[in-house]
């Protein structure tokens, strides 16, 4: 662990944003059989994984009768900017002014920059160009969109969050995750891979504000704020078929490959260790696990890869349960959980978030409540 004594950042707000339209699995469940029923012979087979899965309900941008029909990929896009744009701007003020952990609210103009991460849409100017033009920031804030890093976006934005407070030690950042997964579903696509997304994934939305140690922040004397210790990114050499996208000109075809709980098998539990070891942790002094919920599949492998309790992760499965994978933002999620139990807690206590994504990616994340 790093000396004490150095300054390091701290996660000092954050909030979470659902869409409009709640549904339920068995809402789903109908509309994908009568889609894919004419492609596979063992269809029955296949949908219970609408059960299996371990989602009961998700958030869509959409009613579920958009879904049954055909939409451009020029149509696609246009209700990812409108709502990618919409639930930004709402998870912004929410952050900013959020009373659970800030006395008063912070200013637009005192934000040096915004991270606006998002793999499920396109968008030039970026959706935080748009978002500036509806909340009054200062026109020389900094603007970093980063695309394509999937379910790993979350953890690796507030990673880059995190360099951003260290070189600025009086900054004030804020992460925006932002997907409208929902929107990418290919209805003639009849894939296996397309089929099991329709199960998992949803639409979601988080912003986090993130401060340096010397920022002036209108924090609660009365909440026990994470620090951030350090970051850790890998990339499995040639693993680019994993996950992620195929585009064409209908738009975003997911990839997802089902070997990816035997990759997490393999490979994580050496990337944990490693990353742990350079602060003189282990696995067993991990209190907190904010660990992104890929799917029951992954968070099983988690377990027997990390040789932890199946209640460490319970906290993740919650959200899975009752979100489902909204990709990048879905970390963020599983943190305003762990917030909100930590935050008046004295005691000390170690977390590590932690994602899967695209090239075959995993970003790690060390942070600590201080007693």
């Amino acid at each position: 662990m790093k000396e004490r004594g150095i300054p390091l950042p701290q996660i000092v707000s954050v909030s979470c944003i659902n869409p409009p339209n709640k549904v339920f699995q068995n809402q789903v469940k109908p509309l994908v059989k009568h889609l894919f029923q004419h492609s596979f012979k063992d269809i029955e087979r296949l949908l219970t994984v609408f059960q299996s899965g371990q989602i009961e309900s998700r958030y869509f941008v959409k009613e579920l009768n958009w879904f049954e029909k055909d939409h451009s990929f020029r149509e696609k896009n246009h209700e990812f900017i409108e709502w990618a744009t919409k639930l930004s701007v709402e998870a912004i003020i929410k952050c900013l002014s959020n009373k659970e952990f800030l006395i008063s609210t912070v200013k637009y103009d005192e934000i040096d920059a915004i991270f606006f991460i998002s793999t499920t849409g396109l968008s030039t100017p970026s959706i935080d160009a748009r978002i500036m033009n509806e909340l009054p920031f200062s026109s020389h804030t900094k603007r970093i969109p980063i695309w394509g890093l999937g379910c790993a976006g979350g953890v690796s934005g507030l990673a880059r969050a995190f360099d951003y407070c260290l070189a600025y030690p009086k900054a004030k950042v804020i992460v925006l995750t932002v997907e409208l997964c929902s929107l990418t579903f290919q209805k003639n696509d009849q894939s296996k891979s397309n089929l099991i997304g329709a199960s998992l994934f949803a639409d979601g939305a988080a912003c986090t504000l993130i401060c340096g140690d010397q920022a002036l922040v209108p924090k609660r004397k009365d909440i026990n704020y994470p620090t951030i210790v350090d970051s850790f990114s890998t990339l499995l050499p040639h693993s680019l078929d994993v996950m992620g996208w195929e585009v064409k000109e209908e738009g975003l075809f997911v990839i997802f490959s089902k070997d990816i709980p035997s990759l997490v098998k393999r490979h994580f539990k050496d990337q944990v260790v490693k990353f742990l070891k350079k602060h003189h942790l282990s696995i067993d002094q991990v209190d907190c696990w904010i660990a992104h919920p890929g799917g029951k599949k992954v968070l099983d492998a988690f377990v027997e890869a990390l040789e932890i309790e199946e209640q460490a992760i319970q906290p993740s499965r919650e959200i899975l349960k009752n979100y489902g994978n909204m990709s990048s933002a879905t970390v963020i999620y599983v943190l305003q959980n762990f917030m909100r139990i930590k935050r008046e807690q004295g005691q000390g206590t170690i977390g590590l978030a932690c994602a899967l994504g695209p090239g075959f990616s995993s970003e790690l994340l060390l942070v600590r409540w201080d007693p």
